[in-house]
């Protein structure tokens, strides 16, 4: 079984009614989670459609435990894989039985995100090292925009096209098509990264743990991005604090870790590819 979930906050319904859809098309899905953080349940009456199982939580938790609340429900009624999903990505049927299909002839695999672009055809370049402290906090005040590409074309492994199927350090929160057993064997959503961060965290702990993180260029999404962070002050904090959270946990400058799992991707990609 294939479930999902989706954690709104003040969402426009044209928009979630997109998501919905896609994931509900496909004949081999079962429920669909939302947890609403909304203030209060206006969207409620637009996820009254079969499949969907609603959840209002006004406290809001932060965006992992949201979805942890909805992983928590899929471990309960037996679920394999569960997929997190942005409230702004779409995408068509074959999707979903394609990267089921990847995960069932690899178990070695916890987490798949396929290409994805902008509505206008552009690719997001989400597929990324490991950061550093200059990825997470300098790179977005840095002025001088050479330096930031030339850090770009590295960091977000632009020099690989995003033509073929990679193993990568970390890949988006967008889309998280997730394998449930190793969420069982290495835990969930870290709750203290309120939001932004949460699935870097996630995906160096399957890594650490034995299981590859992979880009599946064969099928495609489309995701709005609204960047968030960088057009609220609000969130740029939030960003700031999830990335102080996020080091002191893992190591600033001194990540031996980072440095090896970096290092094995970048060999793979420029020796292998």
């Amino acid at each position: 079984m294939v479930t999902a979930s989706v954690v709104l906050f003040n969402n426009s319904p044209n928009v979630v009614e997109k998501v919905f859809f896609s994931f509900l098309q496909t004949k081999e899905v079962g429920t669909l989670f939302v947890i609403d953080h909304s203030f209060n349940d206006e969207l409620r009456n637009h996820c009254a459609i079969p499949g969907v199982h609603y959840l209002h939580n006004p406290s809001n938790p932060g965006y992992g435990a949201g979805h942890n609340m909805a992983i928590k429900n899929a471990l309960d009624i037996g679920s394999k894989y569960h997929i997190v999903l942005n409230p702004d990505v779409y995408f068509d049927k074959d999707v979903i039985p394609e990267i089921l299909s990847l995960m069932d002839r690899n178990t070695d695999i916890g987490n798949v995100m396929p290409k994805v672009f902008y509505p206008n055809g552009s690719i997001q370049f989400l597929c990324k090292l490991l950061p550093t402290p200059y990825d997470w906090i300098g790179r977005r005040f840095n002025p001088f925009k050479r330096l930031v590409e030339t850090r770009n074309e590295l960091f977000e492994l632009r020099f690989s096209k995003y033509e073929k199927q990679m193993n990568v350090p970390y890949l988006s929160g967008c889309f998280m098509f997730l394998r449930l057993d190793a969420l069982s064997k290495v835990g969930l959503f870290d709750e203290n990264i309120f939001m932004y961060g949460e699935e870097t965290d996630l995906g160096r702990r399957l890594i650490q743990s034995g299981y590859r993180n992979v880009f599946f260029p064969n099928v495609n999404i489309y995701h709005e991005f609204q960047k968030g962070s960088h057009k609220s002050w609000r969130l740029t904090l939030i960003g700031m604090k999830s990335a102080i959270y996020y080091f002191n946990k893992w190591g600033w400058f001194f990540d031996k870790s980072r440095t090896e799992i970096n290092e094995r991707c970048l060999k793979e990609l420029l020796y292998n590819g």
